[in-house]
Parts: C-alpha cells; structure tokens; sequence
C-alpha cells in the first residue's frame, strides 16, 4: 500500500494545454485517458504527459539520456530592503522584471527543463531578495484576516477561505498585468481549463490493489483549474464544468464511478484523501454559485466516501488508517492534507459534526508525523520524486490553515529543519533532471514543486522562488497564490556550487560546474541506509549520476512495477522487493561483491570537502583552475563477502573531468558497474561513450592486470533468485562493466567529457592518492 503505479499511455498535446508558451508539439507527449497500462521500464527517453505534471525525472523512470539546455538550483539566501527607498527599489526592480520578461528564455522540449541566456543583467540578475513595497501593482495587500488567538475550529467568514481569499482575488488582476511570471502561468491556466473543458469527465479505473489515485489527482487538477477560471472571469460555463466533474466523481454522472459502498477507494486511503481535497476547493471556491441542493450534495459526497472513513481511522483505528502511526513521509501529508482541506471548506456548514471532529486529530497527527518527512539536512525522507507528493500535501494544508482560521498550527515551525527542503530540492537537480534515486511514484498532475513558493514566502527564502518560477510546472493555480512578485535577483547568484547532505538516512553529494549552463557537469553520488524510506529505496549504496554536455551519462532505472507482488510488503533482507532488477543492488550505478545484494543494515560513514565555488549573478561563471570538490564513503558495512569497500568521487581540472575512485578488499568476485543509454565503444581499458552527438570517454587507471571494460544488457543474472513476477524489460539500456577476481584492488575510472575546444592534452590524468588521503589539494 506504499504507493500507486503509474499509466503510460500515449498522445500529443501539452501538460499545459494551447496556452503553453514553452510547449513543443514534435516532442511527443503521453496522456492517462485510456485504461492505463503497466509502467514503461527504463532509461526510456519520453516527454512530459498531457495533464499531468509530470516531475522532470519521474518519466516512466527512465535513466534519462539527454537534453541540450539548462538548469537549476541554489542555496538559499535571504534578505529585504529597508523601508527607506523601498517603493523606488521595487518600483525599479518592477521595471527591470517587465522589460526582461522571464529569465528563462525557454524550457527544454524533452526534460521541461529551463534554458537560461549566457548573459548578466546587472539591474536584475542579483542576489535573491524581497524587496519591500507599498506599491499596490507588484505587491499583495495584507490579509485583513488577523485572529488575535486563531483556533483550528473558527474560520474567516468570507469565502473563499482556502488558500486564495477573497482579497487575493482582488489583488490578482493588477498583479498579473504587472508581473510577466503571472501573466504567464494565468495564460497557461485558462489553456489548461479549455483543453480539459472539451473532455468528459475522468473516466473511473481501479488499478488492480494501487487504486484510483490517478482519477483522484486528475479531477482535483481539472477542479482547480475550471474553479480559478471563473473566478477570474466570471463566466459561468465553468462553474457548469466543475459540477459535471463533481456529479462524475460522486458516481451520479452518465458513467459508473465505482462501487456505492466505497466510490473513493478508502482501501487505498491517498485516493479518499485527494478526493476530499477536490470536492473542498470546488465547495469553496465556487461557494457562492452553488445552489443550496448542490452544497448538500457536495457535502454529504465528501462526508461519505472521504472524511467519515478518515475519522474512523482516528476513533476507530480503521486499518486503512495505517499512515497515521509514526508515518513521516508523503502517505501523511497527503491523508491529513485532504481531510483537513475538505473539512476547513465545510466546517459551520456540516451538521453531522465531522469535520470539527476531524480538525481535532489531523493537524496534531500532521505535525507530529508528516512535518518529520524532512531530516536535519532537509534531504526527504523518502526520494527525491516523493518529495512532491510531500511537500505538495503539506504545503496545502498549511496554506489552508492560514488562510482559514490565521495559524498554521506549528506544521510549518515544529520541524526547525524543514526550511531546508528547498535546498535539497534544489540540488537534487543536474542539468539534465534530478538525482532520481529510488522509487518515483505515480502520475503527478497537478502535484508540483509549488510548494517552493509557499516556502520561499514563509521561510524568507526567495531563492526558493526564484528558482521554482522558471520550471516547466509553476504554472497552476497555487502559484498564483502563493507567489511573492516583490521577489528579485536571481537564485543562481552566490549559490555554491557544492553541497553535501549528512544524515545517516541518505548521506548525499551535489557537485556542479554551474547552475545555469544547460552544459555543464553535475555529479551526485549517495551512500545512507538501505532501509528507513518509506519502502520506496533501492539497495544503492555507492550510487550515483553524471550530467555533462547536455546528456545523463550514468543514470537511474527508476521504478518498478507498482502492482508487482510483494514491491512494497518488506524491506527485510530475503524481501521480494530486491529481486526485482531496478531494485537490487544489481541495477544500481555501484560496486557488486559475489554478485550479491547489500546488506538492508548498512550504515555507511561519509567525507568531504569543496572549495567552496559560488555562482555570481552572471549566467556564464568561470571556474577557477583549482576549483573543486570531494566526497568519500566507507561502504564496507553493506557487504558481506568484503573486509574493506570504499567510493570516492572528485572533480578534476576546473570542473572538466571526474574521477571515481574504489577501494576493495573482497573474498568473492567484485563487479564495477554503470547504467548508460550511450552507444558504448570498447577498447580493453577505455570505452568511449556516444549519446545525442556528444562523447564521453572512460578510461580505466591504476587498475590490476588485466582488467578491462566490457558491456551487458540491463537484465538479471541467471543465477539470481527469480522474482515473483517477471521484471521489466530495460530497452536501450547498457551496463558498463569491470569484472575483477576476489582481492584487494584500487580502481579508478576517470571521465573525460569532450567539451568543445578542449585537445587531449588539455585533460589532466591524476595521481593515485589513497581516499583517506583526499583534500582539497591532494591531486594538484
């Protein structure tokens, strides 16, 4: 029950309808309208779904070959001007931002990744602020809502009272005709309700034990989308839209909606939950169009198939309710954040006592559990794609919270570390995607990394939205709510180019030559546990990417089938789990030993250090000749026919090259092993590497006699324990191999992008330090 399988079905259109400026119709789009099918294995290089937000790497979780353009993130900075100058400030900062328009000059076909100029604007391109303003054009008003003692039970009286009050609305024209950002996205979103407008409602389908989540989110999107276009409009062919939509997923349209004893799939208790939330923003945000027959029903839908069978699960001990039990991680976030949306919209208007009875269990549940998604580093809990399902349910509901009833109740301030989360989400990204280790969950819709706007905003961390407005999925209606315009500068300026990522659970690197060069090389390499992660980890301790030039070089196989038997029942050692390939330590960029898994009870340690580079506010930045960065792991706990493994990952010669080095003293057979969508050329210990007309050779150094690359298909062995059911196929998927007998051996592979204007005796080879040995100086 950890999570729900994917669709992948196909057709061409854009995610974000007619209205997309960034859409491009040749790269070929896939959609969840017919039945859906089981999910597409690999590395496969598709586009981003119609009508559904799909995060940059989650594509039917491939290895990501490719894409020639740009960017991401940046640590977070903060800062606002004083009140003296302030109007002029923003007033200049204002024009600044109209006359450039977006920074982002396009998003990638392929990756819907931002493309940023090779330029400066001193007047904009700054570090990352909100300037302070009284200007009425570029900055929201303040909310006239101030409870002296709020309480989760008394909401503001006005409507709507979730996330976008009355005087948000009010606001907005003036804002989006003042701000290119939000003109943008309100452009996208009126495209988006006109292609989902010619649709009929989402059809029902139960994906075997995964559910209906995909129905959930695809009607929670369509309702978000149909209630702001009125809103903005007035037109009331919206208004007519959503109700059809309404009356489809209460199982009263032309068309069955599951069974009446349980329409919204409790089992499966995310599918109640995002319904919930649905039929709370239709409720009130259309609230004073809805007849009074039309609220009752409304009501009573909501209160039947979601927030009756949420309570139950806090008075009864539901066994569906199992994600409230010391679960941190997006399954609580999600649950607590529907239920509470949908009762906040109906509390005064609820005679049956539910939804004041459900205030009082989910927020405490939500603070204690889902706000613990986040560890000390910031990294989630769980993976890099679960991260928005998280932070999206989260988001929501404190957001509902604030602007219903003044507080947020400590969901946002009770894990003092969870502002980190934007940093983390920001390095997890390269070039090309993101560090997409793990699972990477279902369809998104509209589950966003939105969520960044709203943290940018609470945490004063604007980088936080600096760097999310430039994405493929920042135009949907929270945005336009939870977006400050008096934000300035940009993200990338003073960012270090480093970062490392401690906890035990994960222990990660992000390493780069650059935030904005759609070129440039990025690394990440983990080590951490092997179980903790919600059960949606993979035994890939040692595992890591390579972004250069434009192309993922090394990268991750992503999910496997959702619906397969046992994917989520354990973690344990002999679990089903790891005899799938994307899941064992087989199918991951790291070292094998007797061709066995890791150990599920690693505890790996973790060194490094960086030279502490930083982006300026251009975005071409050149890297200084003794810029670097390391990062070493001892691995030996996760295997058990080895007395010593150790990894280590440095960036050579100004960022150009990277060396990955191991240490192994092993008593059965070691395998080095790396997943690529390159056509791979062999020649004994060098192999050359060819993707989407860009090369990248790999030579192997200081190895023992003997050894050598050789290549394989992305399959399992045959001496592997077979899987309950047969693994996914992983087409275009080549494994680069280093086979070695049991012994002690120090292995060093060094890769060589073949960046434009460089000679072979621009390359530097590097000496053969001992890891324990590494710093910052030790391969001058």
């Amino acid at each position: 029950m950890a999570a729900y399988n994917p669709v992948n079905n196909q057709n061409n259109a854009s995610p974000y309808g007619s209205g997309d400026p960034y859409y491009n119709e040749s790269s070929g789009f896939i959609t969840p309208h017919a039945p859906p099918k089981k999910r597409i294995s690999n590395w496969i290089k598709f586009g981003i779904p119609v009508l559904i937000i799909v995060i940059v790497a989650a594509v039917v979780g491939g290895v990501l070959g490719s894409r020639k353009s740009n960017n991401e993130s940046s640590s977070a900075s903060s800062g606002s001007s004083g009140t003296a100058g302030g109007a002029a400030a923003a007033s200049s900062a204002a024009s600044a931002k109209l006359a450039i328009g977006r920074f982002a000059t396009a998003t990638d076909s392929k990756y819907m990744v931002p493309v940023y100029p090779s330029t400066t604007n001193t007047a904009a391109f700054t570090s990352p602020t909100f300037i302070a303003s009284t200007n009425s054009k570029i900055a929201w008003p303040e909310d006239p809502f101030k409870p002296a003692s709020p309480t989760v039970l008394s909401v503001r009286t006005d409507r709507p009272r979730l996330i976008a009050p009355t005087y948000k609305w009010d606001a907005l024209p003036n804002l989006i005709a003042n701000d290119p950002y939000l003109k943008g996205w309100n452009d996208t979103i009126f495209g988006n309700a006109t292609e989902y407008f010619n649709l009929p409602p989402v059809v029902y389908f139960m994906d075997g034990d995964s559910g209906i989540l995909d129905n959930a989110r695809e009607v929670k999107m369509r309702i978000k989308a149909f209630a702001y276009a009125y809103r903005m409009s007035k037109d009331t062919k919206w208004v007519d839209r959503a109700w059809a939509e309404v009356l489809n997923a209460a199982g009263n349209g032309t068309t069955p909606f599951g069974p009446d004893v349980d329409k919204w799939n409790t089992g499966h208790f995310l599918d109640a939950a995002e319904f919930s939330s649905a039929f709370g923003i239709a409720y009130d945000w259309l609230y004073d169009m809805w007849t009074d027959d039309q609220k009752v029903a409304i009501r009573s839908t909501m209160i039947r198939y979601g927030l009756q069978p949420g309570l139950s699960t806090y008075t009864e001990n539901a066994s569906f309710g199992w994600w409230r039990n010391n679960i941190t991680g997006n399954w609580n976030c999600v649950c607590n954040g529907g239920l509470t949306v949908g009762s906040l919209a109906i509390l005064g208007d609820d005679t049956t006592g539910v939804a004041r009875q459900l205030l009082g269990f989910t927020v405490d549940n939500a603070k204690d559990n889902c706000a613990f998604a986040v560890v000390d580093d910031g990294s989630w809990a769980e993976t890099a794609n679960y991260w928005y399902f998280g932070t999206t349910g989260h988001a929501e509901m404190a957001s509902a919270l604030l602007t219903a009833t003044g507080s947020h109740y400590g969901l946002l301030d009770a894990n003092t570390n969870f502002w980190k989360t934007g940093q983390y989400h920001m390095y997890v990204f390269g070039p090309t995607s993101l560090f997409d280790y793990g699972d990477h969950g279902p369809n998104k819709f509209s589950t966003t990394a939105n969520s960044m706007f709203l943290y940018a905003d609470q945490f004063e961390q604007p980088s936080f939205a600096l760097h999310q407005r430039d994405q493929h999925d920042a135009a949907e209606p929270w945005s336009m709510f939870w977006y400050d315009p008096t934000v300035s500068g940009a993200f990338w300026d003073g960012a270090p180019l480093d970062h490392f990522f401690d906890n035990s659970l994960d222990q990660w690197a992000s390493m780069r030559s650059s935030w904005t060069d759609g070129d440039a090389l990025f690394v990440a390499i983990k080590a951490g546990r092997n179980q903790g992660h919600q059960t949606h980890n993979d035994l890939d301790a040692g595992d890591f990417v390579l972004d250069a030039l434009g192309t993922r070089w090394a990268g991750e196989l992503g999910s496997g089938d959702y619906r397969a038997t046992a994917y989520f029942l354990s973690e344990a050692q002999d679990a089903d789990r790891w005899k799938y390939y994307r899941k064992m330590t087989e199918g991951q960029n790291t070292i094998l030993v007797d061709r066995a898994n890791q150990n599920v009870l690693a505890a790996p340690s973790v060194k490094h250090d960086t030279s502490g580079t930083t982006q300026g506010s251009s975005t071409v930045i050149n890297i200084p000749g003794d810029s670097t960065a390391y990062w070493t792991s001892d691995l030996t706990s996760a295997y058990f026919q080895a007395t010593s493994v150790k990894r280590g990952v440095r960036l050579l010669n100004a960022r150009r090259q990277v060396l990955l080095q191991d240490e192994i003293n092993a008593q059965a057979g070691v395998q080095w092993r790396m997943h690529t969508n390159a056509t791979v050329t062999l020649d004994g210990t060098s192999a050359k590497l060819e993707l989407d007309g860009q090369t990248m050779e790999v030579s192997i150094l200081n190895a023992p006699s003997g050894a050598t690359f050789s290549t394989t298909d992305a399959v399992r062995f045959s001496t592997d324990p077979t899987p309950p059911v047969p693994d996914q196929a992983n087409p275009g998927v080549t494994v680069l191999i280093i086979d070695l007998p049991a012994g002690t051996y120090n292995l060093q592979v060094l890769f060589n992008p073949q960046w434009p204007g460089m000679s072979a005796s621009d390359f530097v080879t590097p000496p053969s330090v001992p890891l324990d040995n590494w710093s910052l100086t030790s391969h001058n």
